[in-house]
């Protein structure tokens, strides 16, 4: 099977692997950092901004991968044949942005 085609995987370069995975190792860390300060007790409006951070910061990732989605993976399906993808894909969209 040709590798850069398989809809069960994504095949990123390392270059976009590690920009991802950089990215999430950061939002580990402010996650953690959270998690402290609950522990802390600290004030509930600092606590709500690290939040937003948070989920802005996947926000981020979330469309960086969904940029190459679209410009890979759906490309290829349909390409291949399989027009339904973008049935799969306007899901995917209408989950993210609940």
């Amino acid at each position: 099977m040709d590798r850069s085609y398989d809809h069960n995987k994504t095949f990123r370069t390392e270059k976009e692997k590690k920009n991802i995975i950089s990215r999430l190792n950061r939002i580990e860390g402010q996650v953690r950092g959270i998690k402290g300060m609950i522990e802390k007790d600290v004030y509930c409006d600092d606590i709500l901004n690290q939040i937003s951070s948070v989920n802005s910061a996947m926000n981020s990732v979330g469309k960086l991968i969904l940029k190459n989605h679209m410009k890979s993976c759906i490309v290829k399906r349909i390409q291949a044949g399989e027009p339904d993808v973008v049935d799969e894909l306007l899901y995917t969209i209408e989950k993210m942005l609940k």
